[in-house]
């Protein structure tokens, strides 16, 4: 397939946030050369991610080999195999792991992308690549938590607190996708979208604070796995977790996030979830932050899924390739349900 010398392709210039910082260069090299297992995509789709716009504000220039091209999720078509199990023509998705634009230089938020080809998965064909842009590094995070770290069965119960946010509302998929009790909470205006995927309870965690809520909530058994979500700095969820976590549970975080370099929050986060010794007021529940790691097999299982209807995609908005600011404007809104999506091929459908 034809492939040109130059693209269009979004760059971090500096550090800072995404409007003062991010450049729209069009003449960008495409990737020629590559290395075993990596093949060339042309991006279709690819979808925003909170990671990268806070890496884009927080990351010192000794990790971050400025100018990058930032982004991870991706949907596309192969036009250099590079002598993989793919072949010029396919349409996948998949995504670069977290460190590959530092490492490499590349992103996804470009025409063309280099990726290695583990990275990727064979679009299932009742998806739309915009649909499918915004699946893998959610999809990727909320499996790994409540299948590898919190080891969840079918039948068990299982409490996702942050069920509007992308993890979560995959979360919720994936637990009902194995046959598990679901309950999970959001404010009150996202409670009709979260029961819509699946969640068999809701939980309104404006009314009070939310340990408090499970304290005196009238559970049928105690939960497995408790996904936190959100990325609380906040240690009470996990504190008093022996009332609503089952003995033998798991209390997964996706990281506390604090705002900005918060030394005292994480000095205490750290005393609560590591130091703090069961005869000073410790907790019983172990705790875990899951570290999303590149595994073919999940992302196999989570195409598996999507193709058999029992997870679907979950798209917020739709922007234009030149509208990238704006999009990362919504994102950072946090009202976004759903993924942010970047429309890179005109031809391609918004849905």
């Amino acid at each position: 397939m034809f492939i040109p010398e130059t693209q269009q392709a979004w760059r971090v210039v500096r550090k800072g946030e995404p409007s003062k910082v991010l450049r729209l260069d069009k003449d960008v090299a495409v990737p020629k050369k590559l290395d075993k297992g990596e093949v060339v995509v042309k991006v279709q789709a690819a979808a925003l991610n909170p990671i990268a716009y806070k890496l884009m504000n927080m990351a010192p220039n000794f990790i971050a080999k400025r100018p990058y091209i930032p982004e991870h999720d991706v949907a596309g078509i192969i036009v250099d195999a590079n002598g993989t199990g793919f072949k010029e023509g396919d349409q996948v998705f998949g995504w670069t792991p977290l460190v590959f634009p530092f490492k490499a230089g590349t992103g996804v938020l470009a025409q063309y992308a280099r990726i290695k080809a583990e990275d990727l998965v064979p679009l299932p064909a009742n998806v739309t690549p915009v649909q499918a842009s915004g699946v893998t590094l959610v999809a990727m995070t909320a499996y790994q938590a409540l299948f590898g770290l919190g080891g969840l069965r079918p039948k068990q119960s299982v409490f996702v607190n942050g069920g509007s946010t992308a993890v979560g509302a995959f979360a919720i998929q994936l637990a009902k996708a194995v046959g598990c009790k679901v309950t999970a909470s959001a404010s009150a205006k996202n409670e009709e979208y979260v029961r819509s995927l699946g969640a068999d309870e809701f939980v309104d965690y404006t009314k009070a604070p939310l340990h408090q809520t499970l304290i005196s909530y009238p559970l049928a058994e105690k939960f497995h796995v408790l996904l936190e979500a959100v990325g609380l700095m906040d240690t009470s969820l996990y504190v008093h977790s022996e009332a609503y976590i089952a003995p033998g549970g798991i209390f997964i975080s996706v990281g506390p996030q604090p705002k900005g370099f918060d030394v005292v929050g994480l000095a205490k986060l750290a005393w609560k979830m590591y130091l703090q010794p069961r005869f000073l007021g410790g907790t019983k529940r172990s705790w875990k932050v899951l570290q999303v790691r590149p595994k073919h097999a999940d992302q196999e299982q989570i195409a598996t899924y999507l193709a058999e209807g029992k997870i679907k995609p979950l798209v917020d908005s739709v922007y234009n390739f030149e509208d990238v600011l704006k999009a990362y404007e919504r994102l950072m809104t946090g009202r976004a349900t759903g993924k942010v999506v970047i429309k890179m091929d005109s031809d391609v459908a918004d849905s």
